[in-house]
């Protein structure tokens, strides 16, 4: 028979998923499979009257980040995060959008003339537009199968109030292959049913309502599936994915490189960045990350992150060099990208800038 998990976080029987009570850091219970992980969250939806296409047709996956930018130049434009469409309406003349909203959006009631862009490209504009109220969602519950439970959760259950099963905020930690914590996602939830599990005796299969807050989206199982596995062994592991993916390898190398104990290597050391792959954004972070830090390694996110990263604390000590190969590709596909506001700027150019300030010296090829 397998024993309860008992104490805190930092005692435990290892497994791939630990649930664990926010506040006191105490561990609700150990498995190694859980349903109900991966979702989608709530998208905002915004119908543009009167499109007119400027660049390519606007259907499927649009882009990690699109900018809806007002006519009206006292309005701030506001972003959709993994943005999609399913295009054109017939006979209507509109565009769908759907998307993560912008923690501000729009102003409430605004329907003026927006004109749109990925970051790269102007996509189009409309006359008006207006957003749609998201339908109820079913919200399958979180399902954690052959848990091993704490005699903090034991004495819950067999409690059984609504007091006692109501979990409050807990936090899902993630571990990979290697026993290595990958990421974690936090919910508020309660207990809303147990049974025992077939995976072995004096496990459970616990189910949880609620949601997670930060659910995990379909397009990105597949990229999880492989860091579960943990982190990859050689460079360029990323190279194949889309610029979708490549996003979600990003938050999971980001969240993974912020948390880790990293050790910065001496001043004057020299790094080499393949730059075959830098077809986009988060390409260019992660052949950054690996140049820096190895393969799964992170340095930088964003403008913003990357400066922090240059400070120290990241593997890096300045000053330093780095010979950046085939730098051709980062000018042809980063030289030309939209602000916010739309304005043109060049990213390749700007982050010499921002590692040349930050005490490494750039060498191109």
């Amino acid at each position: 028979m397998i024993s309860s998990v008992h104490g805190d976080r930092n005692d435990h029987r290892q497994g791939r998923y630990t649930l664990t009570e926010t506040k006191r850091g105490r561990v609700w219970g150990v498995c190694d499979a859980v349903d109900g992980l991966f979702g989608e969250s709530v998208r905002g939806t915004y119908e543009l009257f009167g499109w007119v296409p400027e660049a390519v047709a606007v259907q499927g996956w649009v882009g990690s980040r699109v900018w809806l930018v007002p006519d009206d130049g006292t309005l701030e434009p506001w972003l959709l995060e993994d943005a999609e469409s399913a295009g054109r309406s017939r006979g209507t003349g509109s565009l769908v959008l759907t998307g993560l909203d912008d923690y501000e959006g729009p102003p409430e009631g605004y329907r003026g003339p927006v004109r749109v862009h990925d970051e790269h490209q102007w996509l189009g504009s409309c006359q008006e537009f207006v957003r749609i109220l998201p339908p109820d969602r079913v919200v399958p519950p979180l399902v954690l199968r052959g848990l091993a439970q704490s005699d903090h959760l034991r004495a819950a259950l067999l409690k059984g109030t609504r007091r006692s099963l109501n979990l409050e905020e807990a936090v899902l930690e993630i571990r990979d292959g290697r026993g290595e914590l990958l990421t974690e996602r936090p919910l508020s939830t309660s207990v809303s049913a147990w049974r025992p599990s077939s995976s072995g005796p004096d496990l459970i299969d616990l189910e949880l309502d609620g949601e997670l807050l930060e659910p995990v989206p379909e397009h990105a199982r597949t990229v999880w599936d492989r860091w579960l596995t943990g982190p990859p062994d050689g460079p360029g592991a990323w190279a194949a994915l889309d610029t979708r993916r490549r996003g979600t390898w990003l938050d999971l190398v980001q969240e993974r490189g912020c948390r880790r104990p990293r050790h910065d290597r001496p001043a004057g050391h020299a790094y080499e960045l393949d730059g075959r792959y830098i077809t986009d954004v988060p390409g260019l972070y992660l052949a950054l990350g690996e140049a820096v830090n190895g393969p799964g390694g992170y340095f930088g996110g964003g403008r913003a992150a990357l400066d922090d990263c240059l400070r120290g604390a990241f593997g890096h000590t300045a000053p330093a060099t780095l010979l950046w190969r085939n730098a051709a590709t980062a000018h042809e596909h980063l030289s030309h990208v939209l602000s916010p506001d739309g304005r043109p700027y060049d990213l390749m150019a700007e982050t010499l800038d921002a590692l040349a300030e930050g005490g490494m010296r750039v060498a191109v090829e």
